[in-house]
């Protein structure tokens, strides 16, 4: 029962951080976020930030694992077929998932998230290649697959990016219409 309490408690610190650095990330810029920021607007003392992460860096790193994490998780439930409907409905929650995470919108909008989509690309290069080492087709095909996954990841990257740095002005229906298209002309055929 102890246990179960802190186990609890340590999860509502850690949501609490998270909170508070995305609300200051509205804010200030990343690299001007300190230790004090966060726990005053956590609500929280010094000692439980410390308890969670040495420092910011390693605060940011953490949100860009559960950020990867998060992305991974609407990629397993994905399953593409030749339907409409569900192929821009993950589209929508990935939208969605980019509107609500200012960290991830923050980093679509700069150059510097270039450190954190080196992660984002290994970890992607190791899902595919876990997906397609059972695949049927010769090695020549599973490579074009590979790159196939490596164009759809880069250009939805891409049109994400595009509509951060213009603030969202495009509703998110049409940007989900625009990457679903894609996937449905580009991979879809492909994966037939």
């Amino acid at each position: 029962m102890i246990n179960e309490t802190q186990d609890e408690r340590y999860h509502v610190a850690d949501e609490a951080i998270y909170d508070a650095f995305f609300l200051i990330l509205k804010e200030k810029e990343l690299e001007k976020i300190t230790v004090s920021d966060v726990i005053k607007k956590a609500g929280i003392v010094r000692s439980t930030f410390y308890n969670h992460y040495e420092n910011i860096p390693a605060l940011v790193t953490a949100i860009e694992d559960k950020t990867i994490q998060d992305i991974f998780t609407f990629m397993e439930t994905f399953h593409p077929k030749n339907d409409l409907d569900m192929c821009r409905s993950f589209y929508l929650t990935i939208c969605d998932y980019t509107m609500t995470n200012p960290f991830l919108a923050n980093l679509l909008r700069s150059p510097r998230g270039d450190k954190f989509f080196e992660k984002a690309m290994t970890m992607f290069h190791s899902y595919v290649t876990h997906i397609t080492k059972n695949a049927s087709p010769s090695q020549n095909k599973k490579d074009e697959f590979s790159y196939m996954i490596a164009s759809i990841i880069g250009s939805t990257l891409g049109v994400l990016h595009k509509w951060t740095r213009e603030n969202f002005q495009v509703p998110k229906e049409i940007i989900a219409d625009i990457l679903t298209q894609v996937f449905m002309t580009g991979m879809l055929p492909f994966m037939s």
